[in-house]
């Protein structure tokens, strides 16, 4: 079996390692995600705000955003449907920004919204990239995933 030739330059290197870096971004930006959920439905990892308090169920906007987080996060994290439930999460985070925080100031980091963009953000981002490698859907071997598979292996054409 042949070997794959030694990359000869540091941006070579990182290429290589490209797919398999994005893999482990999604995972961490997808436990985050769940952690903020789990902390606001179940009061986990300090609970809202660091008082241990959760969410009175079925509170609008909070519970919903809290419960696609939870779920949304979970899904990124293990790659199950990453982009579809990166763009839901994504858009959860657009609707946090500019509902909850762009009214009282402009600026996220006068208004408390930095969170939220960061997801927003993030999670789009992610949409865009797909899970990586390192991801549940792979392993089923879905044909979508097999499908962009193969796209992501094909190379661009010379202009």
């Amino acid at each position: 079996m042949p070997s794959s030739p030694t990359p000869r330059t540091l941006g070579e290197a990182l290429d290589t390692a490209k797919p398999y870096v994005l893999s482990l971004f999604r995972i961490v930006v997808g436990l985050l995600f769940f952690c903020h959920g789990a902390s606001s439905l179940f009061g986990w990892f300090g609970g809202m705000d660091g008082t241990g308090a959760t969410i009175e169920a079925g509170t609008w906007p909070g519970w919903y955003a809290a419960a696609i987080q939870l779920v949304g996060g979970a899904l990124v994290m293990l790659g199950i449907g990453t982009r579809s439930a990166a763009f839901l999460s994504s858009g959860s985070m657009a609707y946090a920004y500019f509902h909850e925080h762009q009214p009282e100031k402009l600026w996220p980091i006068q208004n408390g919204g930095e969170p939220a963009a960061l997801f927003c953000w993030t999670l789009l981002l992610l949409v865009f990239t797909g899970p990586g490698p390192w991801a549940l859907d792979r392993v089923f071997g879905s044909a979508r995933t097999s499908e962009a598979t193969a796209e992501t292996r094909r190379q661009p054409s010379a202009v």
